[in-house]
């Protein structure tokens, strides 16, 4: 050894002077990067001493092999990190063993680092050398971390540093709780086996930014700790309840991290996001972290839960109580309410940082990194509930969505994006220079060069000039989302005082009161209100309602930031009378469900759609105030004027069902309701708007019940056959997956006609095997499980939840009636109609059509009916019986006297007089023109008489329009609350065409 160490002094080593190169080092840090250079290599040559005396290698000659661009990257990192420097003075070889091992280049995995943690903590005896280890490790990660940020390989990005902070942080976690569990084991022995039989661990949630995997390079770590089910640990020489156990576990666990010790600390730690903060339990059971998040959770705490995650302990369990908070976090309807908690939060770090002065904070400064995560977390809190895609902890993957989910335009993110990464890659490059937690901008100057040179720019006025281009964007996209709605409306109003509109200030005054009686009049009729009186008197009456004086102070306040805008809208409104009117029973209706209240106010576009729908429909008025839920609607005006086509109706539908647990059929029962309603909705709106012609909007309306017949069938075949299992066809095999059954639309539904309140006359047929069982655990028989499976279509399709009930059913036009069987198979039901049927329900049959169900059963029933009706009858007696059912019906249902107006539908020459001209032509015709048989409507049968000459081209035009005309008074009625009449000046030309036909065609005997 002594041989060796003379051998090797004869050749004198020593880091050489231009070791590090300084061409791209701007001349202000060339000197400290000198003392530096000079320090380390006093460490060098001290290590290389020592390596002689040890006769290991040495890690000068090593460091003297280094390749021309690594001293080119190491040049540029001293120069800027004197964590680096230090570190590597401490450690020299450490450099070497990042370099071999590929760490200054690329990130380790999860698994690498484990292993790599794993390897030093066996060694560790006692919690000192934990400490030790885990304080080592994390130094010389962070080490690699550091070089990879500041000298970017390919690959590297903020994104890549952020989350291998993240991963060592996790890793380290994991490491100490490992071995803390094992080491105390013999001494406290292990928690008990949960109910289930599982065992149990603690859970440690990571919540802000390691929570989101998105960690800084000096950031402390949040956490809060849990542990599934009380009871006692087992196999130690002392028993612990588990809370004293977990409690004990985490406390080491903590020190083991932030404890300050010869080697600094890993992480440290703050405890404070967890329940009642540092005057709560440092550990709760999932029992009572639920009830305190359902009883006295706050808004703030919604908004740190945002980001929770399971980083470390039993992540399985941490997954199921974040599960169980999920409701908490996420409300199922938009929730603005969320917004008012954001702008509260950003308003006290506002005065916090003018108080402290710290307005070169690049985090909680104006148009900093946190109104980026507000901006996002926004759409997480308000619409995360509804649009489960945004439920993630990651910044970066929240914000990717926003574009897709309709909440912000690409080219927003496309700015917002890249902003938020210069913030975060400029808080690296603070960070780094001291291992500091700091977001404060320097004002040495050294540093504000170094700063220059992490990011390869000129100069630090070059930085600040990109950084404040960064932070006005910022700004202008953060007040876009968080400002307050009043200011938009105030800059409108504004430009609007030169005309004499009345301002939101009066509004305010007018709604509290504060106004004399003459004053509000003279208020209210300079605004446009016709019946001022009348007005005042809805305005005093809702404000001094129980209602509004038992709300509270959060409601209330929400009612009375919202009711100035409200007015304003309704002022501006064409109509603002009848808007008053019908707009304050939807205030009364939300009062007790004040997100509403918060919505409308967050969106005062949404209140000008809310007057236009409003004044024109009051049957659009009740739907919003009975279904508040499509308040929602109003915020997206590019859908709520453009109904969707079947084909994305079922895609939409989709989305939302896949969105919810299979086995909630509570949630999906209100998801497919709320779907239901929302898209009438969209239709009605665009027939106000006139964007629809009348065919369009029944087409419409069919098409929404046809998608959800479609899943109703779907979600009853899944629940029958799980429990039952599947039935036997009728010829040979059982039926799969797909139900094999069908639900026949008869009326308005199969002749594609249905209104806005229109029921669904239905008929329920399959073809599986009479005798036959189905295979399931709990087998029935087939004609209990299709009769079965009929009731529960039914019960999907008319069970009333808080969003009411998808649509009333009829089941009248089964064969035999309400005394038939609810399901028939095909064959007996073309037996029926063979045999049985009356004329009547063959003439029902012209307008029947299957709405969902198996394609092959769909063919068979389709030649049913085409034989049915195809049939050559005897003229005379079909005659007969079509004209005896019609007096049956208009005696029954129509108009008993006479007067200027008539019943659209059942008076003569209304609808059903044109109806009956129809499958009296399908009936008596079809055998000769099979053409007929093609539709269920009667404009395309109308159609079809007229291509076939089987009618005169003028009697089908007199029919279609005196059709469409009543049919399009039929809907106006609907939406405007009137009643299905018209005037007889108004239709004396249609009617005169359809009784004129009528009698040539089915009264030639003077009927």
């Amino acid at each position: 050894m002594l041989e060796a160490f003379e051998n090797r002094c004869e050749i004198p080593m020593a880091l050489p002077d231009d070791f590090l190169p300084l061409d791209d080092i701007p001349e202000p840090l060339r000197a400290p990067l000198a003392h530096a250079h000079d320090r380390l290599a006093s460490s060098l040559e001290q290590a290389d001493n020592l390596a002689d005396l040890n006769g290991s290698d040495s890690p000068l000659e090593d460091w003297l092999a280094l390749s021309d661009e690594r001293r080119r990257q190491l040049a540029h990192v001293l120069a800027v990190s004197t964590f680096a420097g230090e570190t590597l003075m401490r450690y020299p070889e450490w450099l070497l063993h990042l370099d071999a091992t590929g760490e200054l280049d690329s990130t380790p995995s999860a698994e690498t680092l484990r292993d790599w943690l794993d390897e030093r903590l066996e060694a560790a005896e006692d919690e000192e050398a934990l400490h030790g280890a885990i304080r080592r490790f994390r130094r010389a990660r962070m080490l690699g971390i550091v070089w990879r940020d500041l000298t970017r390989p390919p690959g590297i990005d903020m994104w890549q540093t952020s989350g291998a902070v993240s991963r060592l942080a996790e890793t380290c976690l994991e490491g100490a709780l490992t071995w803390l569990e094992a080491h105390f084991a013999p001494r406290w022995g292990r928690p008990a086996l949960r109910r289930d039989g599982s065992e149990q661990r603690l859970v440690v949630l990571g919540m802000g930014k390691l929570g989101a995997g998105e960690l800084n390079l000096s950031s402390d770590i949040d956490l809060i700790f849990g542990y599934p089910e009380k009871a006692e640990t087992e196999g130690g020489r002392k028993s612990l309840e588990h809370q004293e156990y977990f409690t004990k576990i985490g406390q080491k666990l903590i020190t083991a991290l932030d404890a300050v010790t010869a080697d600094g600390f890993a992480f440290r730690v703050d405890m404070r996001l967890r329940p009642l903060g540092d005057g709560g339990p440092l550990v709760g059971n999932f029992s009572s972290l639920a009830s305190y998040y359902q009883d006295q959770g706050r808004e703030w705490e919604r908004y740190a839960m945002l980001k929770a995650r399971p980083v470390a302990g039993d992540r399985d369990a941490g997954a199921e109580l974040l599960s169980s908070l999920r409701p908490f976090v996420y409300r199922k309807y938009l929730d603005f309410g969320a917004i008012e908690s954001l702008r509260e939060l950003k308003s006290m770090i506002n005065r916090e940082v003018r108080r402290k002065g710290m307005q070169g904070n690049i985090k909680l400064g104006p148009g900093g990194i946190r109104e980026v995560e507000f901006v996002v977390q926004a759409f997480q809190l308000i619409r995360g509930g509804r649009d489960t895609e945004l439920q993630v902890t990651s910044l970066k993957s929240a914000l990717e969505r926003l574009p897709e989910l309709g909440l912000l335009p690409q080219e927003v993110v496309d700015e917002l994006m890249p902003d938020y990464v210069f913030l975060r890659d400029l808080e690296h490059v603070l960070q780094a220079l001291e291992d500091r937690q700091t977001q404060t901008l320097p004002e040495d100057d050294i540093d504000r060069e170094r700063v220059a040179l992490a990011f390869e720019m000129e100069d630090w006025p070059a930085v600040m000039a990109r950084l404040d281009e960064v932070r006005e964007r910022v700004r202008r996209h953060f007040d876009a989302v968080i400002a307050e709605p009043e200011e938009e409306v105030e800059e409108t109003d504004d430009a609007d005082q030169a005309s004499g509109a009345v301002g939101l200030e009066e509004w305010r005054a007018l709604w509290r009161g504060e106004l004399e009686e003459d004053e509000a009049r003279e208020l209210v009729e300079e605004a446009g209100l016709t019946e001022p009186d009348e007005a005042l008197r809805r305005l005093r009456a809702l404000r001094q309602s129980r209602q509004v004086q038992a709300m509270q102070r959060v409601g209330f306040e929400r009612l009375e930031a919202l009711m100035p805008l409200l007015l304003d809208a309704v002022t501006a409104s064409e109509t603002p009378d009848i808007a008053l009117e019908r707009v304050l029973p939807l205030v009364e209706a939300v009062l007790r469900r004040t997100a509403y209240l918060a919505l409308l106010r967050e969106n005062p576009d949404a209140l000008g759609h809310l007057m236009k729908l409003c004044s024109a429909s009051p049957w659009i008025a009740a739907q919003l105030a009975r279904h508040p839920i499509l308040l929602d609607e109003l915020l997206t005006p590019e859908t709520l004027y453009t109904p969707a086509d079947k084909e994305r109706l079922a895609d939409e539908l989709r989305q939302a069902l896949g969105r919810l647990p299979e086995d909630d059929e509570e949630a999906q029962l209100e998801a497919l309701r709320v779907f239901k309603h929302a898209q009438v909705l969209h239709v009605a709106a665009s027939d106000i708007a006139g964007t629809r012609h009348l065919m369009k909007v029944s087409d419409y309306l069919t098409y929404i019940a046809e998608v959800v017949l479609e899943e109703v069938l779907a979600m009853a075949w899944k629940h029958l056959t799980r429990k039952h299992g599947f039935p036997e066809r009728r010829e040979e095999g059982r039926c799969g997956g797909e139900p094999e059954f069908l639900v026949v639309g008869y009326g308005k539904l199969g002749g594609i006609e249905l209104g806005y309140s229109s029921d669904l006359d239905l008929v329920f047929l399959h073809d599986g095997a009479n005798q036959g069982t189905t295979d399931g655990q709990r087998p029935i028989d087939n004609a209990v499980f299709f009769t079965r499976l009929g009731q529960r279509i039914i019960h999907l399709l008319t069970a009333v939840t808080p969003a009411g009930s998808l649509y009333e059913v009829d089941m009248r036009l089964r064969p035999s009636g309400n005394s038939g069987l609810l399901v028939s198979t095909l064959s007996a039901f073309a037996d029926y109609q063979r045999e049985q049927a009356w004329t009547w329900e063959h003439q029902a049959l012209v307008r029947a059509r299957v709405v969902a169900g198996h394609p092959r059963l769909a063919e068979r029933f389709d030649a049913i009916r085409g034989e049915i009706l195809g049939r050559e009858r005897d003229l005379e007696a079909l005659r007969e019986e079509v004209v005896k059912m019609r007096h049956k019906m208009r005696d029954h249902l129509g108009s008993k006297s006479q007067g200027d107006d008539f019943d659209l539908k059942h008076d003569p020459g209304g609808m059903v007089d044109i109806e009956f001209l129809c499958q009296f032509a399908v009936l008596s015709m079809a055998h000769d023109s099979p053409e007929l048989l093609a539709y269920s409507d009667n404009i395309r049968i109308l159609e079809t008489l007229e291509a076939t000459d089987r009618l005169p081209s003028r009697d089908c035009q007199r029919l279609r329009e005196a059709y469409l005309a009543c049919r399009t008074a039929a809907h106006r009625a609907a939406l405007t609350g009137g009643a299905g009449r018209g005037h007889n000046d108004d239709f004396q030309a249609h009617r005169e065409a359809v009784i004129e036909l009528w009698q040539r065609l089915l009264a030639p005997q003077g009927h």
